[in-house]
């Protein structure tokens, strides 16, 4: 929850924080960028760093080192040293995020973990509800740099109870996995220069460091496939691959995440340059989303439970798409309702996807394998909004022109016409997701809670 609520404020003050450090775009565009690229090459090891060495002390290492991060960035005094910040707030970022899935699936039964999955989920999309709002308030009283002091009490709070609390371990009948590091290596550059390329290229086009970075990646996950077949130890088990819906459960989750926080971003446009609202009244206006994140997730864990699966999921992926095709028809006469029902569908769908195909995931997840798991499960809540945004920023480039230099607001008329087509094709990913739900299991079949022996 502290780490969704100082990336949503962020959002939020990046103008101020451009002017006040005069920084240019490209340098304020990294503060985002540096951390995405961080928490998304190291989410996977740092997980089986987790199932190695315990999630709790995971989990504290990172609360404690986010909080001594934002406290830096709030009195970093140039954009040099934010951008390194936001660096190392990913990093911990990484730590603390699959060790939150690792301590759940090991202090609950499969059969049981429906609803505190919901309830982590819940806690995101408040946290999602009230950064943008939030961080509004506070950098128009008390300038940008007390957004990041905001996280900082309570994560100290929250790491020094993970250190004091005694957090139910894993009971083990295997040795502890071993730390793969040449396969963590190739994992890294390759969900690095992956999402440097989903990033840059929509805006700056296909420059010499991107078609690098595209060779790199390809070199380096051709090089971590045959890695993983082989090695020992491997850092993503084939066993955990081969359970029951994971991989279906994953691609799901890069779907749904691509399609909501594409058209999220250019929702956000919309409300924005099309009907002239502040960023306050913008938050406002997309609210129904966030509630209906916070409602849809304890619900989504009842229905999962009764449904199972692959109906529970096929139909929130219906949803979503609904949502968006419902975004998709507003225009620069659409009121509140019109915008506000979109949002909710949005809301209603992504956050009953999340629960269910987290609980796949975790659920027939071996326990020595959950830390894996959930980094797995956060590095697919990465990629998939990169290429979201990657895929609409591409799409409305290219059919709605911008009229001045780069960042400049598009033309109204030329923002409508682009806006159907590109949210068009973000519904049909979010169809392509309810498509892939027919390969996850039709019921809830807990695994066995014993640990498996080898890879």
């Amino acid at each position: 929850m502290v780490v969704a609520l100082d990336g949503t404020a962020l959002t939020v003050v990046q103008p101020a924080l451009q002017r006040d450090l005069d920084a240019s775009f490209a340098q304020v565009q990294w503060t985002s960028t540096g951390y995405l690229i961080a928490v998304a090459s190291l989410l996977v090891f740092a997980g089986r760093l987790g199932d190695r060495y315990g999630h709790g002390r995971l989990f504290a290492v990172g609360t404690l080192g986010f909080a001594a991060a934002s406290a830096g960035v709030g009195l970093a005094s140039g954009i040099g040293w934010v951008i390194a910040l936001r660096v190392a707030q990913g990093v911990f970022g990484a730590l603390l995020q699959p060790a939150t899935l690792g301590m759940l699936r090991a202090a609950f039964p499969p059969d049981r973990l429906g609803m505190p999955i919901a309830l982590r989920m819940s806690a995101i999309g408040l946290a999602a509800a009230t950064g943008p709002l939030v961080g509004g308030a506070l950098a128009t009283h008390l300038g940008w740099r007390s957004v990041f002091y905001l996280s900082v009490v309570p994560a100290v709070v929250i790491g020094v109870l993970a250190l004091v609390v005694r957090v139910p371990a894993a009971r083990r009948e295997a040795p502890a996995p071993g730390l793969d590091l040449p396969g963590a290596g190739l994992l890294a550059v390759t969900l690095a220069c992956l999402v440097h390329i989903l990033v840059t290229v929509p805006e700056e086009g296909w420059t010499t460091v991107a078609v690098v970075s595209l060779v790199v990646a390809t070199a380096a996950g051709g090089a971590f496939v045959r890695h993983e077949r082989r090695a020992a130890s491997a850092l993503v088990p084939p066993r955990l691959l081969r359970s029951a819906g994971v991989g279906a459960a994953l691609g799901i989750l890069v779907a749904a995440s691509a399609a909501m926080f594409g058209a999220l971003f250019v929702g956000t446009y919309f409300l924005q340059d099309v009907l002239g609202l502040d960023p306050l009244d913008c938050a406002l206006r997309a609210l129904p989303l966030a509630v209906m994140m916070v409602v849809s997730a304890p619900l989504a864990a009842v229905v999962l439970r009764r449904h199972g699966p692959r109906r529970t999921i096929t139909a929130a992926m219906t949803v979503l798409a609904a949502g968006i095709l419902a975004l998709s028809r507003v225009d620069a006469t659409s009121g509140p309702v019109a915008t506000g029902a979109g949002f909710l569908l949005l809301g209603a769908g992504f956050g009953t996807v999340m629960v269910a195909a987290t609980a796949v995931v975790v659920r027939h997840a071996p326990v020595a394998d959950a830390g894996v798991a959930g980094g797995l499960q956060q590095t697919a809540m990465n990629v998939g909004p990169t290429v979201g945004v990657a895929v609409a920023t591409t799409l409305m480039t290219a059919l709605a022109p911008r009229t001045a230099e780069r960042g400049a607001p598009w033309q109204d008329a030329a923002f409508l016409s682009a806006m159907t087509p590109t949210l068009t094709t973000l519904a049909s990913v979010a169809a392509l997701g309810a498509l892939a739900a027919t390969g996850l299991p039709r019921r809830n079949a807990p695994r066995p809670e014993r640990a498996a022996p080898g890879a």
